[in-house]
Order: structure tokens, then C-alpha cells, then sequence
């Protein structure tokens, strides 16, 4: 399917999401950057596909169409089905499952790819599929694992991101929002916020030759229309604003981070803040 096709398929794809009953704009922009991606992705149809952290479906709707009627689709996450806002896991499961893509997806929630328990034959997929989670895992070791994990399961790995590496100085916010979650986390205040481990693409392609993975191919990816930026600064501003958050900081730490939040405050715009760009790599 070329870019044109499933581009023009975004708004439909939009609609079936439950969150357009709440953001109908903001879930058509998101829907469009990941048509954007798949659509430049080797994924023909009646390929099978494990997607790992596929939160609410935003990719695995797009994922679907992609592969068609006689493709398939394992959405996996390993947060609960009652896990969201203002719409849960389940739900938007839920309404893709009665629509016309729901033959084609298989979610499982609560699913730790790393347990022992979960396991598939070799080469059961064409592709594998990280967007946009990576930074969610509680460490660079635990990713690692992960596409060690997966490597003899599928032959083709498709990986996005947040570029840490600012293009413009409207992008700061969103980045120093970013560097103040991981920075939270890293000292010790284990998943209080919505960013866990922030990596950089260098980073990744460090990682994926432990994994037994070979980058074969990447690109920046556009992102002008996503919001983003806004929810991550939101995010920060509320890690930091409760003081007993912090508490368990080292006293050192948690004055820098305090700093790097009045810092955020006085260049952040109360909406409209320009997301990082994104990038995308693939490995085989």
C-alpha cells in the first residue's frame, strides 16, 4: 500500500478510534503521522505483525488496514485493559474489535513480552513494530531484553521515536520536559512520570547490535502537527508540582530538577508548543 492510499484512509482510521468522541482533531493527527509512517514501511498485505506497546490502538488501527483482510495483528502492551485517560486500553480495544479491522488484531494487555510464558515459533512474523513506547520502559536494560526477546520471532524490525536532538529553540520545552521526567525516574522515583528512560537515536543504534539486530535504514520524521509536546510538558509540570513527589530525591537532584521546572515554566506557552521531530529505523 503506497503513502497516498493509506493516507487518504486516516480519517476513517480516525473516526473508529473511541478517543474521536473526545478529540476528534487531535486523534486525526496522530492517526495521520502514523499512516505517514506505516505507509513508508515495507509491510505488504497478509503480513503478520507483533506490535509491542500499542497502548490504545493509535498505530495498531493503521497497522490493520496495512495488512489487510488476510494479514494479522498482535497488539501487545503490558499495562491492564483499565489502564488510561479519558479513554481506558479497554475500551478503545473494544471499539476497534466491533469494527471493520477487528477480525484482523489480537490484543493482549497485561502481557510482559519478557515472561517465559509468552512465546512464539520462529520467523511467526514478517515485522516486528516499536512506535512511539520505548521511552516508557524503566530502562535501556529492560528494551534491551525486549528486542533480544523478539529478535528470532520476526524477520524485519520497524522502531520510532522522539529525536532527543532539538531542530529548533521551540522544540526546547518539549525537550527539557522529556530530560526532567527521565532525570525523576533515574534517581530513583520509579514510574511517577509519564516518561521513563529518554534515549537518543545514537543510543538506539548502539543497542540494537547486543540485540542481535542490524540497522539497515533510518530517517527524521515529521511531527509538526502532533501535540505531544504539550501533554509532555503537562506531564512534567505535574511530576514536579506535588512536593512529596520529589521526596525520595537525593536532596541535590531534586533542587536541579526544581530548577529545570522553573526553567520549563518561563519558555513553555500555555498550549501550541512544538513537538521534538521523530525518527525511524529499521533492522533486520
Amino acid at each position: 500500500m503506497n503513502h497516498s492510499d493509506l493516507r487518504a484512509k486516516a480519517p476513517s482510521l480516525a473516526a473508529g478510534m473511541a478517543a474521536a468522541d473526545h478529540s476528534p482533531d487531535v486523534q486525526l493527527s496522530q492517526t495521520r503521522h502514523r499512516a505517514a509512517l506505516v505507509a513508508s514501511w515495507q509491510i505488504a498485505p497478509g503480513s503478520t505483525v507483533l506490535e509491542l506497546g500499542c497502548g490504545q490502538g493509535d498505530m495498531t488501527a493503521v497497522l490493520a488496514e496495512a495488512v489487510g483482510p488476510n494479514g494479522r495483528v498482535i497488539a501487545i502492551d503490558v499495562a491492564e485493559p483499565s489502564y488510561g485517560s479519558p479513554v481506558t486500553l479497554g475500551e478503545s480495544a473494544a471499539r476497534l474489535g466491533a469494527g471493520p479491522l477487528g477480525s484482523r488484531i489480537d490484543f493482549r494487555f497485561g502481557t510482559d513480552i519478557r515472561d517465559p510464558s509468552v512465546n512464539f515459533r520462529e520467523n511467526t512474523f514478517d515485522h516486528v513494530v516499536l512506535a512511539h513506547c520505548s521511552w516508557y520502559f524503566a530502562s535501556l536494560g529492560q528494551l534491551l531484553d525486549t528486542l533480544v526477546r523478539v529478535r528470532p520471532w520476526a524477520r524485519r524490525l520497524w522502531f520510532t521515536e522522539w529525536d532527543l536532538t532539538p531542530a529548533s529553540g521551540d522544540q526546547l520545552a518539549h525537550l527539557l520536559a522529556v530530560l526532567i521526567q527521565g532525570q525523576v525516574e533515574a534517581a530513583g522515583s520509579h514510574g511517577q512520570g509519564n516518561v521513563r528512560t529518554p534515549f537518543s537515536r545514537e543510543g538506539l543504534l548502539r543497542l540494537l547490535p547486543e540485540a542481535g539486530w542490524t540497522a539497515d535504514g533510518g530517517r527524521s520524521v515529521d511531527t509538526e502537527d502532533l501535540q505531544d509536546g504539550d501533554w509532555e510538558i503537562a506531564a512534567c509540570l505535574d511530576l514536579v508540582g506535588p512536593e512529596e513527589r520529589l521526596a525520595t530525591l537525593p536532596e541535590p537532584v531534586r533542587q536541579l530538577v526544581l530548577s529545570q521546572a522553573d526553567v520549563l515554566r518561563s519558555i513553555a506557552k500555555p498550549r501550541g508548543n512544538r513537538a521534538l521531530a521523530a525518527y525511524s529505523v529499521t533492522a533486520s
